[in-house]
């Protein structure tokens, strides 16, 4: 069996424990820190930003990968591994500062392996079928995550003392994951010359269009990653008052307006965002998914009904379809193929600088500011996004334009 199948058969498996591990990050660790341990607003912030510790480190885990000469997936799977102790450790002593320590290290060992497995990617899926592969494992991840989300959240409804027995699962899909990864073939990273753990941040200053990306998706992503907890927090805490016939809203319907709905809307299309990303000019879809996200974050937070919570979470469905194929693999259209991994531990360290720093920001402007005022100024920022990548889509079919100015720095 030749490396691409082998790859996607595990891929194939491995999504199901990280459609587990994504409800976890994205709802349930955050929904236990509001309704078991009654966080506060620093502890909720360190809980939801949590993945961006990891893509902070990024880069220092790349290089040591490199140093080590291991191959990449070796690398992945180790972090997986230690994920899956760590939410044993959460279950074991249900603390609140080891909750929150013990959620930063747990989905940091999810984040912090993207880049590697982006260099997997790049190696094991030919370029023509890479957002297709990538987008039918994806479908098999978002379905686990509505599916989990669904069950979890009922089991929690009016239970939440049994999210001890959800953090047992979390360590079990991550040693699951760990299992899978471990099998992916892999090489070890050709070494770049540099010493620094963060020498992979020259290339943002030498290449104009990597920069000038990732400029935009600095706006971009303040904006969604700081309203991404809120959504979780505007519906399970009761200060806002949300109610559905007559009571406040369950864990049961937060996770169906956080998890389940955008997640079917994931589902359905993953396909068609997969499809586009190997067809389109990637500059005009980046655009067009930010339109979504935009008017995704005016109707949940700016309607103030049920129907445009709702229509919100579909929008946020649809939209984050296609950027869970963007973000994870825009930089094998641009950067060398031996460079994948350094660019995309560029990316997602930039990601953790602002996934650190937004939710913190979300949770202090919320104390004096309506969801509904951060929810315009978050569109406002996107649209600032999009701006920025307009001058770019002459760009945006240009899938090795990088290497010659990259190699050119290296010589």
């Amino acid at each position: 069996m030749d490396r691409t199948a082998i790859t996607y058969r595990y891929e194939l498996r491995r999504a199901l424990a990280g459609g587990v591990l994504e409800a976890a990050g994205t709802l349930f660790l955050l929904l236990i820190a509001v309704r078991w341990f009654r966080a506060g607003s620093l502890a909720k912030a360190l809980v939801a930003g949590g993945a961006s510790f990891g893509y902070l480190v990024a880069p220092w885990v790349v290089s040591r990968v490199e140093a080590l000469k291991w191959p990449v997936a070796r690398g992945a799977s180790r972090l997986a591994a230690a994920g899956a102790i760590t939410f044993l450790v959460m279950a074991l002593f249900p603390y609140l500062p080891v909750y929150v320590a013990g959620s930063i290290v747990g989905l940091t060992s999810v984040s912090a392996a993207i880049p590697l497995l982006t260099q997997i990617y790049q190696e094991n899926y030919p370029e023509r079928e890479r957002g297709a592969r990538f987008g039918r494992t994806m479908m098999l991840r978002i379905g686990a995550a509505a599916l989990f989300s669904d069950l979890a959240g009922r089991a929690l409804s009016g239970h939440i003392e049994r999210f001890r027995w959800l953090l047992v699962i979390f360590a079990g899909a991550s040693a699951f994951a760990a299992f899978c990864l471990a099998r992916c073939p892999s090489r070890a990273l050709v070494a770049s010359g540099g010493t620094h753990p963060f020498h992979a941040l020259r290339y943002a200053r030498h290449d104009r269009v990597f920069r000038q990306t990732l400029i935009s998706w600095m706006f971009l992503g303040t904006a969604t990653l700081m309203m991404g907890p809120l959504r979780v927090e505007y519906l399970a805490n009761p200060r806002y008052g949300l109610k559905w016939k007559g009571e406040l809203l369950t864990a049961g319907t937060v996770a169906l307006l956080t998890g389940v709905i955008p997640n079917l809307a994931r589902l359905i299309f993953n396909p068609l965002w997969g499809w586009l990303f190997d067809a389109m000019n990637f500059f005009v879809l980046r655009i067009t998914l930010n339109i979504g996200f935009m008017l995704g974050m005016i109707s949940f937070f700016a309607t103030g009904s049920v129907a445009g919570l709702v229509v919100g979470a579909v929008l946020f469905g649809i939209s984050n379809a296609g950027a869970d194929v963007a973000w994870s693999l825009w930089v094998t259209k641009f950067a060398p193929p031996d460079r994948v991994a350094d660019y995309m531990s560029v990316h997602t360290f930039f990601t953790g600088v602002r996934g650190v720093l937004a939710p913190v920001l979300g949770f202090y402007l919320v104390a004096g500011h309506t969801p509904a005022t951060l929810g315009w100024v978050s569109a406002g920022l996107i649209l600032v996004a999009s701006l920025f990548l307009v001058p770019e889509i002459r760009f945006g079919k240009g899938a090795r334009r990088a290497a010659a100015l990259v190699e050119e720095v290296s010589d």
